[in-house]
């Protein structure tokens, strides 16, 4: 069975222009790159466990924020990896710079036996469509066309 991963894509408006919340990858792997890399807040489905309730998981385990409000599920999309991101949009607002991610132990150098741990996400940041396109993951791009569509057919786009 191919992974799942489940996650929150979290929006809100300013100034009457819709904005995205995007993650960065943390560790040296990620540390110079930026367009294309970024995320939304995302992790894998433990076994048995509700995907909403995953999403809003790792939501939290990435950033120290706990979205509530409205969860509209937004269509599967699958990574170049071929794991498949099962997502929900809601709307909500926090602050990128108060953003405290879990950590993970990562060998580094490669090959060096040392162990250190290494955060998640490093950065988060509220981007526009245009520029959030250009950051998140190539795959992950049909979520914010899903979302803007929804939001536009309901007249809740301002």
């Amino acid at each position: 069975m191919k992974k799942r991963s489940a996650g929150l894509l979290l929006y809100r408006f300013r100034e009457g222009a819709l904005e995205f919340f995007l993650v960065h990858p943390g560790g040296p792997f990620w540390a110079k790159k930026d367009f294309g890399v970024w995320s939304i807040p995302k992790g894998e489905i433990d076994e048995g466990e509700d995907p909403l309730e995953a999403a809003r998981r790792e939501f939290e385990e990435e950033t120290g924020f706990r979205p509530d409000g409205v969860f509209r599920e937004l269509a599967p999309v699958r990574q170049r990896s071929g794991k498949v991101v099962l997502a929900w949009a809601v709307e909500g607002n926090c602050d990128p710079a108060a953003v405290r991610s879990n950590t993970f132990p990562l060998e580094w150098p490669p090959r060096s036996g040392r162990l250190v741990d290494v955060p998640e996400v490093d950065r988060a940041g509220w981007f526009d469509l245009e520029t959030a396109k250009k950051k998140i993951l190539e795959a992950q791009r049909a979520l914010l066309a899903q979302l803007e569509l929804f939001l536009q057919d309901s007249g809740k786009q301002r």
